[in-house]
């Protein structure tokens, strides 16, 4: 931990990783997302060894969902997306994989969230945009989280960007966080590593850190 100016500079992951200064964000580990990843028993698995370390640890938890909207409710951006993903041209094809309450919109039943923990929804990759997430860190006095879900490259590391723009500090644990297309994932993972903001670390390296400092 370096120091300048009276504030303190986090540079390692020992310096944030404790339950009174990070949360866990589990990102979209729902079932509709899960079973497009070619490891996703392996994601899910690994993800539920950081989730319950984390509860151990006394760790803030919170969820990430994404939501798809109705047509109706769709704009430019909402269909691009979709017609993106989806692999068509015409609109009106649109199929909304993600609708409240739908089958494919549930968190995976291995990582059910407890009444002490919270799931946001989403309709964007970035997990801070439109949602209170970055609200709930910042008031209970957090300065930087872990995430581990699906996927890497489509919104893992857009969340992480977006949290170094408002000060926060990401904590990627690469083997809990599943890719659709793993070249594509890599060189997220080497955009960040360029980048310098983000901390990035493996979930065994991750727990054992935290088992050494649960809230008492």
């Amino acid at each position: 931990m370096q120091r300048a100016h009276g504030i303190l500079i986090p540079q390692s992951l020992e310096d944030v990783c404790h339950p009174l200064r990070m949360a866990l964000i589990v990102y979209d580990m729902q079932v509709g997302i899960v079973r497009q990843l070619k490891d996703g028993a392996a994601i899910v698995e690994r993800a539920v060894q950081v989730v319950n370390a984390a509860r151990e640890a006394g760790m803030r938890v919170i969820f990430m969902r994404h939501m798809s909207l109705p047509p109706k409710l769709m704009g430019a951006s909402q269909f691009r997306m979709a017609m993106a993903w989806q692999r068509i041209d015409d609109p009106s094809q649109v199929k909304p994989w993600f609708l409240r309450d739908s089958p494919a919109f549930a968190i995976v039943p291995e990582l059910t969230p407890r009444p002490d923990e919270v799931i946001f929804d989403k309709i964007t990759m970035s997990a801070f945009e439109g949602t209170p997430l970055a609200i709930v860190l910042r008031d209970t006095g957090l300065a930087a989280f872990a995430i581990v879900g699906a996927a890497m490259e489509v919104g893992i590391e857009p969340t992480a960007r977006h949290a170094a723009d408002i000060g926060l500090i990401p904590v990627i644990i690469r083997d809990a966080c599943g890719a659709g297309n793993k070249a594509a994932a890599e060189r997220s993972l080497e955009s960040l590593a360029f980048a310098g903001d983000a901390i990035q670390t493996d979930s065994d390296t991750f727990c054992r850190l935290l088992a050494q400092n649960p809230i008492r």
